[in-house]
């Protein structure tokens, strides 16, 4: 059916998953080959743009980051004709100068997990370019719109993703501090699958606590301030952005395939 299509998708991480943005929902649920997404999707209009919301972890958020379905979750959005997808995800700090209630938009990543990411494992193979993983345009967006909003916005940075669930040990914390400046465990691998089906694909990350590199625990009290703050300013940032995403993509991200082929 027509109306079960949408150009944006939001990928809601903690705490950001907020159906009652859209007017004129619909719930779609969905089987793809990979299995089944992460939860029912809701599906409506935001400011006559056509979106899609899929919580990460699910709407009671049971699904913890190495069994999240990344596959089908990212198939599921191609399938409904997203072209453009912002996703949100909350991170620890790894320098100084990423701390605790910042936002970044991230302009590379680290993969330490231990897994290969790809749709094309049989059949046809594919090696896309992931030299900028983010794409620029969406990236442009979501920065400009942080810093029209007034947020303290890191417009580029690394993010590095481990498999979790486990929080890393302090020396490697320290390790992964020489390489990236955030970490978290999901943005990889939303990013590689989202290039392979030639999607933008965005990220705003938000800074909880630092990393177990600074040698002390954030008071509970105080990250679920922190928390507090972040989920607010990244509803501002993405319901902003939305907006201004043009109806007609002009990236590189659009013809990810073209000469991929192996």
């Amino acid at each position: 059916m027509a109306e079960e299509k949408a150009d944006i998708a939001i990928i809601g991480g903690t705490g950001v998953y907020d159906p009652g943005l859209l007017s004129d929902t619909m719930e779609i649920k969905m089987h793809t080959p990979y299995g089944s997404p992460s939860d029912t999707l809701t599906l409506g209009v935001f400011r006559g743009k056509r979106v899609v919301i899929l919580p990460r972890h699910g709407r009671k958020h049971t699904i913890p980051p190495h069994r999240i379905n990344f596959r089908a979750n990212i198939w599921a959005l191609k399938e409904l004709g997203v072209g453009t997808i912002l996703a949100t995800a909350a991170c620890g700090g790894l320098k100084e100068d990423y701390k605790p209630g910042v936002m970044v938009i991230p302009d590379q990543f680290i993969d330490w997990s231990r897994q290969v990411h790809t749709f094309y494992d049989e059949g046809k193979f594919y090696h896309v370019g992931m030299a900028e993983p983010f794409c620029p345009d969406v990236r442009k967006l979501l920065a400009d719109t942080a810093r029209e909003a007034g947020i303290d916005v890191r417009e580029s940075g690394t993010y590095l993703r481990i498999d979790g669930p486990q929080f890393s040990t302090r020396a490697a914390s320290e390790m992964y501090g020489k390489f990236a400046d955030i970490i978290g465990m999901t943005v990889v691998p939303e990013a590689i699958l989202a290039r392979e089906k030639e999607m933008c694909f965005g990220v705003v990350a938000t800074v909880t606590d630092y990393d177990s590199w600074i040698g002390k625990a954030t008071p509970f009290e105080e990250m679920k301030k922190t928390m507090a703050q972040n989920l607010e300013n990244t509803k501002r940032v993405i319901q902003d952005a939305i907006a201004k995403i043009p109806d007609e993509r002009t990236c590189a991200c659009r013809n990810a395939l073209k000469g991929a082929e192996a």
